[in-house]
């Protein structure tokens, strides 16, 4: 019988590469019916690969879990399998975070940055006809948007938030940009990090098209998008709008939201048409059966607002959960999409003094998410402006895996600033705004091997 040849997982070839130290990981062939990469084919099935890498869930959810934009209950709360859940619910302190867990987001983000450098490596020995070039661009571009996108997700969740004046000797992330897993790194700062978040994009935008095959590829407009997100993050408005635009020139349609069905288990589609990139994250917590929508939020939703309808189930138990995803299931969508980017917009012009576009962009939005009644948001005051958008952009974005950055960057601002509450077993946990705690503790493993130094919370 033939033997059918497969490309060996990454994790394998790790593997591989510890028990045969003397022999390039890359060229590793311990069986016969495995081959490494080493075709265009090989490397566009390991962007591919949903197992463990990207498109499956390449946003960090501990981050959602401690937004505070839902409770769950006492007993809920004990049932959770992993401590890291029940330990970002309520901020916990380090030494009590993992409890020898594996910080789940920090390896599956290194384990899929491990993979895009893998390929950038791989693919630069590839001699290719002018015919396949645009495949080995498209490659490239994914490869680099992937290991950009790990590294500003990871910054949110393990880095401060981001400061122009203090970016220079605040520790950022250690930067793994070679396949070699044996290279000693220290932290970077996190000017570094976010240079390097920035670099990577902009170097795949050029090699990246604006019609991925799946979107679960990235695109130019996906680049595009994630550069405004993280602009956004850096404060950095005049570059967040600069390419907000150019996304949107790309790909700018909204769904109209009374074309939604609010009565079945998911409404919104897989895919829709405001999808730039689609990736999702997942944690137990965030089960219909778990999960309880903070009742304030609920109520901000007015009537005329099909968003009130088509995110949110009302149980009979009086409890409302979530079912608004983009992801169409039970996963959150994390990914990249057009609403967003009309808000990221919008907040840039409120800021910058642009009041009149800022509405428009605003108004633009909401039309689609609201029936017959509603009426366009006027006003010639940039701060009142400002906080229409903010609030907009709350419960648009919900259970996205943005609040959390919004949070960390709106509470150096007086005017914003929130103070999270949760109680359990009556017991009132407590987090100020711009608390050590707005950063999650490293992996407890990886500080063994690498000694790298740990967040100070």
């Amino acid at each position: 019988m033939k033997t059918k040849k497969i490309i060996l997982p990454i994790t394998i070839i790790l593997i591989a590469s510890l028990a045969s130290c003397k022999k390039g990981w890359l060229e590793a062939n311990p069986d016969d019916s495995l081959i490494v990469p080493n075709t265009l084919q090989d490397y566009q099935a390991l962007l591919d690969n949903t197992g463990q890498t990207f498109n499956n869930s390449q946003t960090g959810g501990l981050a959602e879990i401690a937004s505070g934009d839902f409770y769950i209950l006492y007993t809920s709360w004990q049932s959770l399998f992993n401590t890291q859940e029940k330990a970002a619910y309520i901020w916990e302190e380090t030494p009590k975070f993992y409890n020898n867990e594996p910080s789940f987001d920090w390896v599956n983000s290194y384990r899929r940055i491990l993979n895009s450098n893998v390929i950038l490596n791989g693919i630069r020995k590839i001699r290719v006809p002018s015919t396949k070039q645009n495949e080995w661009n498209n490659i490239t571009g994914s490869a680099l948007f992937f290991r950009s996108f790990d590294f500003f997700n990871l910054a949110q969740e393990y880095c401060k938030s981001y400061e122009q004046n203090t970016a220079r000797s605040e520790l950022g992330l250690p930067l793994r940009l070679d396949y070699n897993v044996n290279i000693q790194l220290q932290r970077a700062t996190l000017q570094q990090t976010y240079d390097q978040i920035i670099v990577d994009l902009k170097s795949a935008a050029p090699l990246l098209g604006t019609k991925p095959l799946f979107k679960t590829r990235p695109s130019k407009q996906a680049v595009f998008a994630l550069l405004a997100r993280t602009y956004l993050a850096m404060e950095n408005y005049s570059q967040a709008k600069l390419y907000t635009d150019s996304a949107l020139q790309i790909q700018s349609e909204l769904m109209d939201y009374s074309a939604l069905n609010p009565d079945v288990s998911y409404p919104i589609q897989r895919f829709n048409p405001e999808v730039i990139f689609h990736s999702t994250f997942s944690y137990g917590i965030f089960n219909a059966s778990r999960l309880i929508v903070e009742p304030a939020l609920l109520d901000s939703y007015s009537q005329g607002d099909y968003r009130r309808k088509v995110f949110f189930k009302d149980n009979p138990n009086g409890r409302t959960t979530y079912k608004g995803s983009y992801a169409n299931d039970k996963n959150l969508f994390g990914g990249l999409a057009t609403d967003e980017l009309y808000l990221i917009r919008a907040e840039c012009n409120a800021r910058i003094g642009n009041i009149t576009t800022a509405l428009a962009d605003l108004n633009h939005l909401l039309k689609t998410r609201w029936n017959f009644s509603y009426k366009e948001l006027n006003a010639d005051n940039a701060e009142q402006v400002l906080t229409f958008i903010l609030k907009e952009r709350r419960k648009e974005l919900i259970f996205r895996g943005l609040r959390w950055q919004d949070l960390r960057r709106l509470n150096k601002d007086n005017r914003f600033a929130t103070t999270l509450t949760r109680t359990l077993n009556n017991q009132i946990y407590t987090l100020p705004p711009n608390d050590k705690k707005y950063v999650f503790p490293i992996d407890e493993m990886e500080l063994k091997l690498s000694g790298i130094q740990q967040n100070d919370r």
